[in-house]
Parts: C-alpha cells; sequence; structure tokens
C-alpha cells in the first residue's frame, strides 16, 4: 500500500532526511478513509453532519455513533478510526469536566480543542506509541460565540466557517467554498452540510445513514437530532431539488 522508506517509518521519533514523519502521515490516511465529516458555523450556531456506514444489514444502526457529546454545549464529529476516537472523546470529557470544577464555567471550545491536540501531539514524539489515526470537529457555542474546530493526527488545529474532514473531503470543501455564506440560518446551514456530505458518497443518504448535531447560540446546548427530525430535513432538500 505505501512505498517503503528504509526504515524511517519504523518508530515515530525518526525523521526522514526531507522532515517527514511518516507515521504522522500513515493517521492522515486513515482519516482520509473514513466516513465524511461537514461542519457548518453560522452566526446562529454550528452543525454537525456525518455519514454513518453499516458494513452489514444485520448490524444495529444505534450502536454506530460518530458525533458525540463531550459537554452540555460542545460536541465532536469524528473522521477515521473509531477507537481512537472514544480515547480523545473520553479526554476531552474529563477536560470539560475539570474547568467547570476548577473555574465553574464551561470550557471554551478552544480551550478545549487545544487540550485535545496537545495529547494528540504528546503522541508524535515518543517511541512505543503511534499518532491517533482520527480527525476531530469539535463544535460548539461559548462565551465568544459558535465556534467550529478541525484536530489533525499531528496535533496541529484550524478553526473554520465551513469545512470537511474524512473520504473526499476536498469535494466537500469545493462546494462548501462556492455554497457557504455567513448569513445562513441554522436550517439552511444544516442543508448545506447534508448537500456537502452529499458530494462526499455515491449512493443516495438515508436518514438511518446521516448523524445531525446543532448547537444554537440562543440555548448554548449541543443536541443530536433524532432519527425522525433527520428524515424530514432531507425530504424537504429532495423536495427542494425536484422544484428547482
Amino acid at each position: 500500500m505505501f512505498a517503503p522508506h528504509t526504515g524511517y517509518d519504523q518508530a515515530i521519533t525518526i525523521f526522514s532526511p526531507d522532515g517527514r514523519l511518516f507515521q504522522v502521515e500513515y493517521a492522515v490516511e486513515a482519516v482520509r478513509r473514513g466516513t465524511s465529516a461537514i461542519g457548518v458555523k453560522v452566526k446562529d450556531g454550528v452543525v454537525l453532519a456525518v455519514e454513518k456506514r453499516l458494513t452489514s444489514s444485520l448490524m444495529e444502526i444505534n450502536s454506530i455513533s460518530k458525533i458525540y457529546v463531550i459537554d452540555e454545549h460542545v460536541g465532536a464529529a469524528i473522521a477515521g478510526l473509531h477507537a481512537d476516537a472514544r480515547r480523545l472523546v473520553d479526554y476531552a470529557r474529563v477536560q470539560a469536566q475539570v474547568n467547570r470544577l476548577y473555574y465553574e464555567e464551561p470550557i471554551t471550545i478552544e480551550q478545549l480543542t487545544k487540550a485535545v491536540c496537545d495529547l494528540k501531539q504528546n503522541y508524535t514524539q515518543f517511541a512505543g506509541v503511534r499518532p491517533f489515526g482520527v480527525a476531530l470537529l469539535i463544535a460548539g457555542v461559548d462565551i465568544t460565540g459558535p465556534r467550529l474546530f478541525s484536530t489533525h493526527p499531528s496535533g496541529a488545529y484550524w478553526e473554520w466557517q465551513a469545512t470537511a474532514i474524512g473520504r473526499n473531503e476536498e469535494r466537500a470543501r469545493e462546494y462548501l467554498e462556492k455554497n457557504y455564506k455567513s448569513n445562513l440560518t441554522i436550517n439552511q446551514a444544516t442543508k448545506l452540510a447534508i448537500n456537502a456530505l452529499k458530494t462526499t458518497v455515491e449512493e443516495e443518504l438515508k436518514p438511518e445513514n446521516v448523524e445531525i448535531a446543532q448547537t444554537l447560540v440562543k440555548t448554548k446546548k449541543f443536541e443530536i437530532l433524532p432519527i425522525k427530525k433527520v428524515e424530514g430535513i432531507l425530504k424537504e432538500i429532495k423536495k427542494n431539488e425536484k422544484q428547482s
């Protein structure tokens, strides 16, 4: 699958002659092979939308989750290795609760993202470990307003108006660049996120294959939408497509 690198990928602590850490690049490849996740931020809040892929008709759909609640005001969508994501989400939850106990206030979205990425970066500089093969979209509302960040397996992070991670992320990001507007309502942002997600999949999206979460400025609550509401949104998008 990968070309030989004459030993430079045998340990995370070894740089190649051109300054690359190949195990980080392998982790990035794990993210690219993961299901897609879309994030859109507008003045009313933040939307996350992800693809839930069923590998067998015998699987229980409720056992698959690609969006996690971290604290009541913040959550994360994942792309990459699910087991690695659980470790990072558990760590993020602890950091959020520690902040509440120490400072009696919710953690800011950037502070939480930095804590997660500090842990990720630690796993790029010690022998005997490997990088986390997962990227996260961390979204929520804090005292500064709605925020949306993406994390990288290397430990880097960026803030976005709208972005995509996972399979065909370039295609989804190109769609967002063409269609994103800062004055969208939260409902319009949700439809934009779903339409961007549709560019990354080959089959038609079904309610059981889509997970959507919203955090509203008005409530400051991170909420994963029930499947019936997702079904209604998909039907409305399909109706609008037929009319146009």
